[in-house]
Order: structure tokens, then C-alpha cells, then sequence
């Protein structure tokens, strides 16, 4: 007598149901640092690279042009306003608004950056 063949579930693709186990699989592979895993936190630190040095190069290039404009001899520096020198002003105020926004851009964008992260972590 033949041997019954071994049970099979057909599912459509695009369920979870055709995966099992994928989903934790890559998690695993991430947290046992897999060559696979490794890919994957390599591109992040990629990622987190290319928006740290995007950022530093977005404040720094700022603040190099800021002294070579204001130590120009034809500079507005007889210029007051409310009694401050406008050097001053112009040191002060902007200077520590843009570290500000910047610094306030790159924990967003890292954190989407890391939330995309996991996301396509838990979707391998």
C-alpha cells in the first residue's frame, strides 16, 4: 500500500500565514548579530552617518562664513541696535537658533531613521 503524502497548508502570499516565523526570524538575526543582522545595523549606522555629517555640515558651513563676514574690515561694525553691536547680534541670536533647529532636526530625522528600522526589521 502507498504511503499517504504529508499534509501541506496553501495560503495566499500575502498573509502572515505564508510566513511563519520570518517575522522573528530576522529580529533573531539582528539580536544574535548574524551576518544578515549585521547587514542590517551596518546600514542603519550608514544611515545615522550620512545625517550626522549632512547636519555638521549644515551648521558648520554657517559658522566658518560667520567670523571671514564679520572680521572684514568693510563691515557694518560701527552698526548698533538697542545699544548691542551688530556682531554681537548677530553671534548671539542666530548662532544658538540654528544649533538649536538643527539639533531638534537630527533627533527627529535619527529617531524616523531608527522607527524605519524597525519597521523593515519586523516586516523581513
Amino acid at each position: 500500500m502507498a504511503e499517504p503524502a504529508p499534509r501541506v497548508t496553501v495560503t495566499h502570499p500575502r498573509t502572515r500565514a505564508a510566513r511563519p516565523g520570518r517575522r522573528d526570524a530576522a529580529v533573531r538575526d539582528v539580536h544574535e548579530q548574524t551576518p544578515l543582522g549585521e547587514v542590517y545595523v551596518k546600514a542603519l549606522m550608514r544611515t545615522q552617518l550620512r545625517l550626522a555629517l549632512l547636519v555638521c555640515g549644515a551648521v558648520g558651513l554657517p559658522l566658518v562664513c560667520l567670523p571671514l563676514l564679520l572680521g572684514h574690515p568693510g563691515a557694518a561694525h560701527g552698526v548698533r541696535l538697542w545699544g548691542i553691536g551688530l556682531p554681537w547680534l548677530v553671534l548671539g541670536l542666530p548662532v544658538y537658533a540654528l544649533l538649536v533647529a538643527a539639533g531638534a532636526c537630527y533627533v527627529r530625522r535619527a529617531e524616523r531613521h531608527e522607527r524605519d528600522f524597525v519597521e523593515h526589521v519586523h516586516r523581513s
